[in-house]
């Protein structure tokens, strides 16, 4: 069998890619895999490190915006949608795949739209609660199209062609108890556990809010443990607070490399509204406080989180009106109250699917069959 993955821009599109890539490369003997990205993209860097080939289209984003710059932008991207079409149509003709699977990013845009004309079974999954613009113009051609929650459905033309799977995460996110990860990071007493961080990177302005929770937490004696992974922030979080003697149980780090530990350890997570957090949330069910980005196209991650909300699992906070003491106090009051953050974590399950990676595996084994 061969199956092309196409897939990029965020590390949420490309990463259940190649967890998918390696399951079927376990189970079906002979199955070759190429990946398709965008030209410049971190799929460059992630998918060969993973051992896969790739190749690459040249693709841009349209910018909801009539400003000169984004017309110029928008003008390019016309130009860019007729070459990455020849380069779709060359990838294909040279790989003859048996089944074409787009993750996410604009390079999906063209491999599966041209598969799709050519009648290759196609199957496309957005991880995120509403769908962008790429996913909504390739559901009206795929022949599945693989959704993280239930809600999502309401969204597609052709809802018999929907199927829910959830998003795939790491099998680590299953392998412990909560009790046997706060052993292994070392907590030997009953305060409960925050986790914060903002993505892999960090963010400015929320970081600047955790250096004034960090500030109120140490004053009051650590009331709780914390665990914060900064990004990019952390030399200046440290130098903010080089005149704070923060205890041992608030830690600053600069990344959180064991974040299934932590994860499954914690009482309490605050961060943002990514697709592939969410998910990782919703497996474990942990109850959350969401502050989505606001940089994010078409505001994504505030329509993730106000999924999650209308259930009743996490806490939404807009970052232009929040602040590094109304965190606090939303930690503080969800803290104090154990009976509703019981029910935020059996609403954030009641929307996981700890089996997402398994169920896309047989949907797309049962569309090669079809």
């Amino acid at each position: 069998m061969k199956i092309l993955f196409t897939c990029g821009g965020t590390a949420g599109h490309i990463n259940p890619a190649l967890a998918l890539a390696k399951m079927f490369q376990e189970r079906v003997e002979d199955c070759q895999v190429l990946f398709v990205g965008a030209k410049g993209g971190m799929e460059e860097r992630l998918v060969p490190r993973e051992g896969f080939a790739l190749e690459s289209v040249t693709i841009s984003s349209f910018w909801r915006s009539l400003s000169p710059a984004s017309i110029r932008h928008n003008l390019r991207t016309l130009r860019n949608l007729s070459v990455s079409q020849k380069e779709a149509q060359r990838i294909l003709d040279g790989f003859q795949p048996d089944l074409v699977v787009g993750t996410g990013g604009y390079a999906s845009y063209p491999v599966v739209k041209e598969a799709a004309r050519r009648g290759i079974p196609t199957a496309i999954h957005d991880s995120n609660a509403v769908p962008g613009l790429t996913t909504q113009r390739l559901s009206k051609v795929a022949d599945r199209v693989m959704v993280g929650y239930e809600d999502s459905r309401q969204y597609y033309s052709r809802p018999d062609r929907v199927v829910v799977t959830g998003t795939p995460i790491r099998g680590a996110f299953f392998e412990t108890t909560r009790q046997q990860a706060r052993d292994a990071l070392g907590i030997k007493d009953d305060r409960p556990l925050v986790l914060s961080y903002w993505g892999s990177l960090g963010a400015d302005v929320m970081n600047g809010y955790m250096t004034d929770f960090l500030r109120l937490a140490a004053q009051e004696g650590a009331p709780f443990h914390h665990i914060h992974g900064a990004g990019r922030n952390y030399q200046t979080m440290q130098a903010a607070l080089s005149d704070v003697a923060l205890p041992s149980e608030l830690q600053l780090r600069e990344y959180i490399y064991d974040m299934p530990t932590v994860m499954v350890a914690a009482d309490l997570v605050l961060c943002r509204g990514g697709a592939s957090t969410l998910s990782e949330l919703t497996a474990i069910g942990k109850p959350a406080v969401i502050v989505p980005s606001p940089n994010v196209t078409n505001h994504h991650q505030e329509k993730n989180a106000n999924v999650l909300a209308r259930q009743g699992g996490a806490v939404v906070l807009l970052e232009p009106v929040c602040s590094g003491e109304t965190l606090y106090r939303t930690t503080k009051d969800l803290l104090a109250d154990p009976q509703r953050r019981q029910a935020m974590g059996e609403a954030m399950a009641s929307m996981g699917i700890p089996q997402a990676a398994e169920r896309i595996y047989e949907t797309l084994v049962d569309l090669v069959k079809a």
